[in-house]
């Protein structure tokens, strides 16, 4: 039983770990910030407005000692959602534990080390493709030899489902990336064919589970079963216990609702359920959001409330403890061989084109999810897909637990970054700086001469090397990347039954105004979560403006650039991480210094009411949140601000 949890500085983190395990929790499941995952250093221009808000920031050692203070990792399971960088994340843990006398073949956890999910739909990767399967390889074979209790990848569907997979898609596409690190943990000859079931058997899955109860609970038996068959006919594992499916999973956060927050508790059960009333299909490990999420940061009240949840099915009910129920289920039996068919044949598909790395570099499978994203918002903007509350039912009496809305979610203190920034700076000046650089000098050396990388990972983390000064020497040494959009290539769905009003009223504009409109989407800070961005881009696109969309990861400063050489007539910045109140206004700062005075900017993410007012104040146009959900609305409204900075005659 956990909780996601991670937040604002290491010693914070640490005292809610600590009353979490007191609540009864069983394990810890760590959340790192996005400077953290992506590589860089409290104190780097790219971690502005970024340190500490969606997870708990760790620059070094110290960072990490104070993070486990007190909380006794010899008998701890950890689990680790970190990707681009795990290899570091896990030389730190490793370290951690060590001076508290575990030793590493004695650690128990999770590494997620998931990085194609990444290209796909989280956007927290660094390197290319192909060395980033290396690192995973590198630290799979790793713990296979050394630490046989850590679990050293985590394959991950859980963000494709939220970036738009269909069950069929999170199927096919998590098997073919556990293919593509199987195969290169193989090729590698560094561990022996007698041994290879010992790395299977390490291979672990973290799912999404929705709230259409069957079709998920059919999803993990199909998931069960082409596991089974595939370890067995492609690997040859005689051993069931090693080819035993094992997972986690979080429940749909993206399925969670501003509007009538308290939906989702019930939303947040039944999906639980679906994880857990096959025996056949069981997770081993559970993780609960929290009722208000759709809002902010969750409270430490509300993440005990997700914990009491998974108790009170646990110890109160008696779910579970007969066989499985669906069993001789000719409905449920049926369902399952559907998806397995139709998942075996997207399977083939993608490894007819090389394995997932290709389908990654070609963008197939991005444009496949963005397609799919596409069509399930346009169900939910036609009324056939049904969220209570959102689309139907939205008549609603006044929810006392959002009286008082500034204290219903939990804000990170704006002293947070720079105490981190201090505290990296003082790192740094107090270590032994000549072993820091020795350390780094072999860990660029091995990365070149294609070793194993652990090791040297490991010897800079007792040198005190940071985070940031270790993702720089692999970048130098590996490359950096930028993962295809999938925008140009995804399907258009119409934009439903509206939108050939908001077309003909975005073509009046442009004869008024003389030139075809543009619309540049961006994404400012470290947040990579695109699947907004891309869902306005395909909309603005389809509404007829011209639409200019680089990706994920840019500066400020990239946008305003950007804006400029485009001469773009709508700004439309897309955060999800918390740290729109210091990113929007530098962007609208560089916009009007650029002289770009004509362009409106509009802003989506999860935002707070006061936040919202703040941003409007520094010049933002409008502000969309979770509760504006027809895509081809916000394009009308954007037209409708262009058209009054314009200074022409609104259009009825």
């Amino acid at each position: 039983m956990r909780t996601y949890a991670g937040h604002s500085s290491a010693a914070e983190s640490n005292a809610l770990y600590r009353r979490n395990l007191d609540k009864g929790q069983t394990g810890l499941s760590v959340a790192f910030d996005l400077p953290t995952q992506t590589g860089y250093d409290p104190d780097s221009p790219m971690a502005r407005g970024e340190v500490g808000k969606v997870g708990v920031p760790i620059a070094d050692l110290g960072d990490m000692r104070q993070l486990f203070s007190g909380i006794p990792l010899a008998d701890m399971n950890t689990s680790m959602t970190i990707n681009a960088t795990a290899m570091w994340l896990y030389a730190l843990y490793a370290v951690t534990a060590e001076e508290q006398g575990v030793a590493e073949a004695d650690l128990r956890g999770t590494t997620q080390n998931d990085i194609i999910k990444e290209y796909l739909s989280r956007g927290t990767y660094i390197f290319p493709p192909g060395p980033s399967l290396r690192l995973i390889s590198d630290l799979v074979v790793h713990t296979v030899i050394n630490a046989s209790k850590w679990n050293p990848i985590n394959v991950c569907s859980y963000h494709l489902q939220e970036a738009g997979a269909t069950p069929v898609q999170e199927i096919a596409y998590a098997m073919c990336t556990a293919m593509a690190v199987l195969d290169s943990v193989r090729d590698t000859g560094q561990i022996p064919p007698a041994r290879f079931g010992e790395v299977v058997s390490r291979t672990s899955f973290f799912v999404n589970a929705g709230v259409r109860f069957v079709e998920e609970m059919c999803k993990m038996r199909a998931f069960v079963r082409i596991w089974d068959d595939l370890t067995r006919e492609r690997y040859g594992i005689t051993d069931p216990a090693q080819r035993r499916f094992r997972y986690g999973v979080q429940v749909n956060s993206l399925g969670l609702t501003e509007v009538q927050p308290e939906n989702n508790v019930q939303r947040i059960v039944l999906e639980m359920l679906a994880v857990t009333l096959s025996k056949d299909a069981r997770a081993r490990a559970i993780q609960l959001p929290a009722w208000n999420e759709a809002l902010g940061l969750p409270r430490p009240w509300d993440q005990q409330w997700s914990l009491r949840m998974q108790q009170v099915l646990a110890d109160e009910t008696d779910l579970l403890e007969y066989d499985d129920l669906f069993n001789g289920s000719h409905v449920i039996e049926a369902e399952v061989n559907r998806m397995v068919s139709e998942a075996r044949a997207e399977i083939d598909r993608v490894m007819a084109m090389g394995g997932a790395v290709e389908a990654v570099e070609s963008g197939y499978m991005k444009s496949q999810l963005v397609t799919s994203l596409a069509q399930r918002r346009s169900r939910l903007e036609s009324g056939d897909d049904v969220v209570v509350g959102v689309n139907a039912y939205v008549t609603s009496e006044p929810n006392p637990l959002l009286a008082d809305i500034d204290t219903a979610i939990q804000s990170v203190d704006a002293r947070v970054e720079q105490e981190a920034v201090e505290a990296v700076r003082a790192w740094r000046a107090a270590r032994d700086e000549t072993a820091a650089r020795v350390a780094l000098d072999a860990l660029r050396a091995q990365a070149l001469e294609g070793c194993n990388l652990v090791a040297a990972s490991i010897a800079c983390a007792r040198a005190g090397v940071t985070t940031g000064e270790w993702a720089g020497v692999l970048r130098e040494a590996l490359g950096e990347y930028r993962a295809p959009t999938g925008v140009s290539a995804s399907s258009s769905t119409g934009g439903g039954q509206h939108m050939g009003a908001v077309r003909d009223k975005l073509r009046l504009t442009q004869d008024e105004t003389g030139s075809r409109l543009r619309f540049l989407v961006g994404k400012p800070g470290l947040d990579g979560h695109s699947n907004g961005a891309e869902q306005i881009a395909v909309r603005a696109r389809d509404a007829g403006f011209e639409v200019v969309y680089q990706g994920i990861r840019l500066t400020p400063e990239q946008i305003v650039s950007a804006a400029v050489a485009e001469d773009v007539d709508v700004v439309g910045l897309s955060i999800l991480s918390g740290s729109h109140r210091e990113l929007v206004p530098q962007v609208v700062d560089g916009l009007r210094e650029a002289g770009l005075d004509d362009a409106i900017v509009v802003v989506g993410g999860i935002i707070p009411d006061a936040d919202a007012d703040y941003l409007r104040a520094r010049g933002v146009a409008e502000v969309f949140t979770p509760k504006d959900y027809d895509a081809t609305a916000i394009m009308s409204r954007v037209i409708d601000l262009l058209r009054a900075e314009r200074g022409l005659a609104p259009i009825a």
